[in-house]
């Protein structure tokens, strides 16, 4: 039996001078050429189709996408390279991994941690952590977490160190505990717990330095402290966007959303994307723009069906402007998705790869391979 992360509601040739021509052109340009705004546009798919897998931006400007589920739990990992939109297979991770994060550490490499595979028996919860070299396409055990983990959050911190907070292991509900990987020696440390457990893959560095956790806790890393911040009322879930002005804006429910003061410690709720109803959620990813706006794309829409609802997708998308509290509908995803992942690439496009479509002959949900680009 497969566990699941169940967060998820949490990128025309002709001569050759020519094409030499097109494609200087198109590195001067923040976007390829026709793109119209506000649109998606079909890119390379990945070599393997993945849901709740992590994805990173490079240094060098390309993705990194690592592990998750398809038929089973995969260590397999592949980049995208906006230049010529495809994907191309990197080495594989030590081990198989979902409900792991990852993080990009100073030195340009990625830390990837945590996350379960039940085939190993005893829930299968890992506390291993590995790292991924760009320039050698390898990767190289690191040191082991002191506690193993999974659907929690892993978040790079002013000093380079890395904070991984919660999760959960072997059904054990949220954990308090909470540690600090440095990258100078390869180790973790136990820091202070967290006020309440917590099973989340979302969290932000405020401009403050302090680590914001959804559901009510800030770590202060010069203290080493959590303290407790006031709950959401919304009980907001993902994604979860530092917006410009230093505040967070954290998806809802069909009730609304919301944006968190850190300064205030109170929360502001407002109407929910158009494209959300009592039935349908569309924010199972998102990310701020270059625009100063926030996209949300994806998720479950609920059917009438036999004994139980439905599980279908759709790809439906929004932008929010956190400087009017309000949303307008953009263009829709050419595949309708939840579980995907979405990056922001150097060029201001929204990339956003794989998860899992309603299949109508199947009458259920596949993992897809296919990527797309968003225009702002």
């Amino acid at each position: 039996m497969i566990c699941r992360n169940i967060h998820r509601f949490a990128t025309v040739r002709t001569l050759v001078l020519g094409a030499l021509s097109a494609i200087a052109f198109a590195a001067l340009t923040p976007f390829p050429l026709l793109a119209q705004s506000g649109t998606w546009a079909n890119t390379g798919s990945l070599n393997t189709p993945r849901t709740d897998h992590t994805a990173t931006l490079l240094a060098n400007g390309q993705v990194l996408v690592a592990g998750g589920l398809d038929s089973g739990y995969l260590a397999s990992a592949e980049v995208y390279d906006p230049a010529i939109g495809k994907w191309t297979l990197t080495g594989s991770m030590t081990a198989p991994r979902d409900g792991h994060d990852a993080v990009l550490l100073e030195n340009g490499q990625v830390l990837v941690a945590g996350g379960i595979n039940a085939t190993l028996g005893q829930c299968g919860t890992l506390a291993s952590a590995e790292l991924y070299n760009p320039s050698t396409g390898t990767w190289t055990a690191t040191g082991s977490m002191t506690t193993g983990r999974y659907s929690f959050t892993l978040t790079l911190l002013p000093n380079g160190e890395v904070l991984a907070a919660g999760g959960t292991n072997c059904g054990n509900g949220g954990l308090t505990s909470a540690e600090l990987y440095n990258p100078s020696t390869g180790k973790w440390t136990a820091t202070g717990s967290m006020t309440t457990g917590n099973e989340t893959n979302w969290a932000v560095l405020l401009q403050n330095g302090e680590v914001f956790v959804l559901n009510d806790n800030l770590y202060n890393p010069s203290k080493g402290r959590w303290t407790a911040t006031n709950r959401d009322p919304i009980f907001a879930h993902a994604p979860v966007v530092l917006i410009p002005n230093g505040d967070v804006y954290a998806a809802g429910t069909i009730q609304g959303d919301s944006i968190y003061n850190p300064s205030t410690a109170k929360w502001t709720n407002f109407a929910a994307p158009p494209c959300t109803t009592i039935h349908q959620s569309c924010e199972a990813a998102g990310a701020l723009l270059a625009t100063g706006k926030v996209l949300v794309a994806g998720g479950a829409t609920f059917v009438s069906g036999k004994h139980y609802p439905i599980e279908e997708t759709n790809g439906f998308a929004a932008l929010f402007d956190p400087s009017t509290l309000t949303w307008t509908a953009t263009g829709s995803m050419n595949t309708s998705r939840l579980g995907q992942t979405m990056t922001v690439l150097l060029n201001g496009q929204a990339l956003v790869a794989g998860g899992e479509t309603y299949n109508k002959a199947v009458g259920g949900l596949l993992t897809i391979a296919s990527a797309e680009l968003y225009t702002p």
